[in-house]
């Protein structure tokens, strides 16, 4: 549980430099990217509640 919680919170860290940078190449509008930037956050809010929970 614990490497899956730290998986989710990696993959929550990655997606934001590959949204902005998607964005900055003109490959998806700005609405994609905030939605992009929101699931980043409810992985990262995901994975830290389950290492929460582990402890």
């Amino acid at each position: 549980m614990q490497i899956l919680a730290r998986l989710l919170q990696l993959a929550a860290l990655a997606i934001p430099p590959l949204a902005m940078a998607a964005q900055l190449g003109e490959h998806i509008s700005s609405g994609k990217m905030l939605q992009f930037l929101l699931l980043s956050v409810g992985l990262f809010v995901l994975g830290y509640t389950l290492q929460q929970y582990r402890r």
